[in-house]
């Protein structure tokens, strides 16, 4: 367990980070960026090779802190000089003994990017499969990784009162809903994630976090918050002996029931307005679509809720079974290695599994009267931006806007191009009309839409001058259509293109 984390203690060491210059960009710098992507891939000796016997402050917290290798204690009490060897040891994040400070966390530097602008966050957690030389134990904390990032990006930007993260591992999404929520509490069932989450509070200089021991909703229970943000433990994990159970990405429960259980529950613990954000796994089971039972989830609530739920991609058993067994720290080829596979595939096969989906659902209780949005969808392409929070945010105030507006409320309605939005168009040679209109979208999801003339016409129009129903009636003229069929055709896929955000209302 660590110990509970001395404040002064974390302004010291926040303060020698500042000044040695221990940032994501200096680091990457330091030995490569070739060499930073083999870290990602549990190699650490191509770092260290490119570092050397460099002995300059970046260069010790590079290895001590990034890497997790053990560095000469007079070297680190040189590289921190508020903080020392000692003050590591104090904090639980080395043990010093015969002049050496040998790592027992990892604390690395972690850039963002938000509306409200960049900045490093420090971010500490338990040695990786790389610095413990084998598989992770089974209460390990996890860092930063790619779905704990990709739901730091999804997270709101607008402002909050109160905030809730279930399942807050290392604190990352608590620290990022501070951003814009004014208070957060961060639950989880490790005291030792806890401790951790308390941690990177302090040496971020966060405050407004509160942590709580307990699953799930458990340790709210009554309470309601306008914000919910969680990165589950949603990973799909055989419940038989033999089978390691990680308390960072296992709920303990069969199949994707941790998903269904927080989507079904949720909506209690939602202010009228409030927003919850979760990333999550689905089966599709004996022929039922994934999409579908998270649909069967939402509809299940005894809170009704708008939704809007993307899959990001989809994998089979077999590749789903091989990423997890490997993300443990077994290693592919091994007996151990093969012997958890066909855990997974006796699992998937005994619930007839064929595939299993990954993705982000955006849960919200409605303000005032009924659900409006239900929306699923599989977006499978590249991500344009990486940062989605602020896209999510204007489809949903685009989708309250138009809501309540009947068709010739939208008619009646001014729209402009957004400015990331292209055509391309595709012509067969020596034909003069084009065969195939795309529109594309550089920011959001990266959305390529095919369109036909009378609507690429409408698009090419919005300029924020004049209503859509005068446009599509003049589109309609110059296309010799009837301008009330044009209108029932048109108006409903305007309405589309301003949720998703090629079009905005003036």
């Amino acid at each position: 367990m660590l110990p509970e984390p001395d404040p002064a203690l974390c302004r010291d060491l926040a303060a020698d980070l500042r000044d040695a210059g221990f940032t994501a960009e200096a680091v990457r710098g330091a030995w490569g960026g070739a060499a930073d992507d083999a870290i990602a891939r549990g190699l650490r000796s191509p770092a260290a090779r490119a570092l050397g016997d460099r002995r300059d402050p970046l260069a010790v917290l590079g290895r001590l802190l990034v890497l997790g290798m053990p560095e000469a204690e007079a070297s680190v009490d040189a590289a921190l000089p508020r903080t020392g060897a000692a003050g590591l040891a104090a904090l639980g994040l080395v043990a010093v003994s015969q002049g050496r400070a040998v790592p027992t966390a990892l604390v690395r530097p972690q850039s963002y990017a938000d509306a409200d602008g960049t900045g490093q966050w420090w971010i500490a957690s338990d040695l990786d499969e790389a610095a413990l030389g084998g598989p992770l134990p089974e209460d390990h904390v996890l860092g930063v990784g790619g779905a704990s990032l990709t739901l730091a990006s999804l997270q709101l930007p607008t402002p909050a009162r109160r905030g809730l993260d279930i399942g807050a591992g290392c604190g990352i999404q608590a620290l990022r809903a501070r951003r814009s929520v004014e208070s957060v509490t961060a639950t989880d069932i490790s005291p030792r994630a806890l401790a951790f989450t308390r941690l990177n509070a302090l040496l971020n200089g966060v405050d407004g976090v509160e942590t709580r021991l307990g699953s799930l909703f458990e340790p709210v229970a009554g309470e309601r918050y306008d914000r919910v943000v969680s990165n589950p433990p949603f990973v799909i994990t055989p419940r038989v002996d033999g089978v390691p159970v990680y308390e960072y990405r296992d709920g303990g429960r069969e199949g994707d029931d941790v998903v269904a259980e927080f989507v079904r529950g949720v909506g209690a613990h939602l202010e009228p307005g409030g927003v919850a954000q979760l990333l999550g796994n689905w089966e599709t089971r004996a022929g039922q679509d994934g999409l579908d039972r998270v649909r069967s989830w939402v509809e299940s609530s005894p809170v009704p809720l708008d939704a809007w739920v993307v899959e990001r991609e989809a994998l089979d058993p077999l590749s789903y079974a091989e990423l997890w067994v490997r993300d443990g720290g077994t290693l592919a080829g091994s007996t151990g290695f093969a012997r958890l596979v066909d855990a997974w595939l006796d699992d998937f096969t005994a619930r007839q599994v064929t595939k299993v989906g990954f993705g982000y659902i955006l849960l919200r209780r409605p303000a005032t009267g009924t659900p409006t949005l239900r929306r699923f969808e599989r977006l499978h392409q590249a991500l344009a931006g990486d940062s989605l929070g602020g896209h999510l945010a204007d489809a949903l105030a685009v989708h309250d806007r138009l809501s309540v507006l009947d068709d010739a409320g939208v008619a009646a309605s001014v729209f402009v191009v957004a400015p990331d939005v292209t055509e391309a168009r595709h012509h067969v040679p020596g034909q003069e009309d084009p065969t195939v209109i795309e529109l594309r979208q550089g920011g959001g999801f990266g959305r390529a839409l095919a369109v036909d003339p009378g609507l690429a016409a409408l698009v090419g129009a919005c300029d924020g001058d004049l209503p859509a129903g005068v446009l599509i009636d003049a589109i309609a003229e110059l296309l010799g259509a009837d301008a009330a069929a044009l209108r029932a055709d048109l108006l409903p896929r305007v309405r589309e293109l301003a949720f998703t955000g090629f079009l905005r209302p003036a």
